[in-house]
């Protein structure tokens, strides 16, 4: 099956080839014994990527991939696409080839599948808590180290959008920043005058004073952090429009739609890839 062309989930295949690199090398290492010791060297087999339980999918090019590096012969056939709903025995891919390259690879594959899959599902839960309102659910920069660029694609995979990406493509000024400087409104200055004027500023508040200040100071984005939904919605109806307004600290699917009807902009999830569980998917695999 052809991957998804939705220009949303766009994945750098470069990117995807030195990840599972690096991941085949840890965990490979000089040879998989167990594997060279019980598998003949000619020996072929099938195998089934299946879930065990209902999810959205999210990293098959990434699986395909690990099989790929350990021997490019191998036959495989993908039958769903990353952002596609799935029951509880959903075939995935097919893979078809030497034994021991289908072993060897398998933890990888499943790892990253299952992490992947596992962040698109509760994105995915949160996207449909919220629906009706006109909130959009973002992640964070709260993400596994070396694995920022595929857990930020699972987010999109599931429905949700990427907050900046890394500290160089977005101002966000928070309470040490300001403790450092002179206010919020000595921090915009600052940032105004250093950074482009494409790069948006926003500024973490945790109080309507805080709230107040960071309009004057003509911030483009304002976070308002770990209030109650009273104290939220006052908020979004203080800054009225004059920028846009991000839900935050804390954030679960129990609470969520709550902060979505006070009628903010965004709400970013840290838990979106920080506590996501991992998807229960398993290879099954038979010699031929």
């Amino acid at each position: 099956m052809a991957p998804s062309v939705n220009p949303s989930l766009y994945l750098d295949p470069q990117h995807v080839t030195l990840v599972v690199a690096a991941a085949l090398a840890e965990d490979v290492g000089p040879g998989d014994v167990t594997t060279l010791a019980t598998i003949p060297g000619g020996a072929t087999c099938t195998a089934q990527l299946r879930t065990r339980e209902p999810g959205v999918v999210a990293g098959l090019p990434v699986a395909v991939e690990a099989f790929r590096q350990l021997d490019a012969s191998l036959e495989i056939m993908q039958h769903r696409q990353d952002g596609q709903p799935m029951e509880a025995g959903a075939h995935l891919l097919s893979v078809s080839g030497p034994a021991r390259a289908v072993l060897t690879a398998e933890r990888v594959a499943l790892n990253f599948v299952q992490r992947l899959s596992g962040i698109a599902t509760i994105t995915a839960r949160y996207v449909a808590a919220v629906q009706g309102t006109k909130a959009v659910i973002v992640d964070t920069r709260k993400t596994t180290p070396g694995l920022r660029t595929l857990e930020k694609y699972a987010v999109r995979v599931g429905g949700g959008r990427n907050h900046r990406f890394g500290l160089f493509d977005g101002v966000l000024i928070k309470d040490n920043h300001i403790a450092a400087s002179d206010g919020i409104g000595g921090a915009v200055l600052a940032a105004r005058r250093a950074v482009p004027h494409t790069l948006r500023i926003e500024v973490e508040t945790d109080s309507l004073d805080q709230v107040a200040e960071a309009v004057e100071a003509g911030a483009d984005a304002i976070l308002l952090d770990n209030m109650p939904p009273e104290v939220m919605r006052r908020a979004v109806e203080m800054i009225g429009g004059r920028a846009l307004t991000e839900a935050s600290g804390g954030i679960t699917l129990a609470s969520v739609r709550a902060a979505a009807e006070t009628g903010v902009d965004l709400i970013s999830v840290g838990a979106l890839t920080h506590s996501a569980p991992s998807l229960d998917i398993g290879l099954d695999f038979s010699l031929q």
